[in-house]
């Protein structure tokens, strides 16, 4: 049932006002928005009209917030210790703000039982508008035959120097039915352009040239490019020898070496 004392503008500024300083940027949008381009069986379970917030970490989110909360609480359990930030971040953030809405939140690494992820976050991320969702159907006269080349986001503020981390569903909040749908910025306009990008990020990924595809106004830190560099089972070592280790006693947590559908 739709909370009528509860709007979009006082949903997203709030979530906005807590997240930004911590180096996070939120997109609204309307799940149907999101379900439309989807079929069926990769839809959100949710209506139309209920509003969905989308939630990006930018270049600072490292530095602002990754490594103090390292540095104040550590690794604990078996996950990663960058989605153990995100999610006490957002999670506080949903405690603090929203203590009598109902709010689904999906992180970018969540999986169904049918493995598949519990949401398309570059998907998302178009549809609201946040960056453009840059797929091998975007090239006229594909070069690459019967290859298959994965799609990549492009922000318009950060290239490539981004990551999306999760989709927050206010199941109790409207967005009213005449809400525009924003259109994200088309930052790679040309076909030459876009087989760069989609050859850089397939074929070289390694070498993250994809993310200069535009020129950002910020990128990772040095420090930062060195722990995403770093083999995932390795990068606690890592944290380690930057003096920041685990609590006495507390274990080593094991980190997958699978990748999401966002980016570091």
């Amino acid at each position: 049932m739709a909370d009528s004392t509860v709007n979009m503008g006082s949903v997203t500024g709030l979530l906005e006002d807590y997240l930004s300083k911590f180096g996070f940027e939120v997109h609204p949008l309307k799940v149907g928005w999101y379900n439309s381009v989807l079929q069926e069986s990769l839809h959100l379970h949710f209506p139309d009209n209920c509003l969905a917030v989308l939630v990006l970490s930018t270049p600072t989110m490292f530095e602002k917030t990754f490594l103090p909360f390292i540095e104040q609480k550590g690794c604990q359990g078996l996950s990663d210790p960058i989605d153990q930030c995100v999610r006490d971040c957002i999670s506080t953030a949903v405690t603090q703000c929203f203590p009598h809405l109902d709010v689904d939140v999906m992180y970018d690494y969540e999986l169904l039982p049918s493995r598949k992820p519990k949401f398309l976050a570059q998907t998302a991320a178009h549809v609201s508008g946040a960056a453009y969702y840059y797929q091998q159907s975007n090239v006229p006269d594909q070069p690459w035959g019967a290859k298959k080349m994965f799609g990549v986001c492009v922000h318009p503020k950060y290239g490539g120097w981004f990551a999306i981390r999760a989709l927050l569903v206010f199941t109790g909040v409207e967005v009213d039915s005449d809400l525009a749908q924003p259109t994200p910025v088309d930052c790679v306009p040309t076909r030459e352009g876009r087989i760069q990008l989609l050859e850089s990020f397939n074929l070289h990924w390694q070498d993250w040239s994809y993310r200069n595809i535009i020129t950002p106004i910020q990128t990772y830190s040095q420090k930062q490019q060195e722990y995403f560099a770093t083999k995932p089972k390795q990068r606690f070592d890592l944290l380690r020898s930057w003096g920041l280790a685990p609590k006495k006693n507390e274990p080593t947590p094991y980190v997958s070496d699978s990748t999401t559908n966002s980016h570091y």
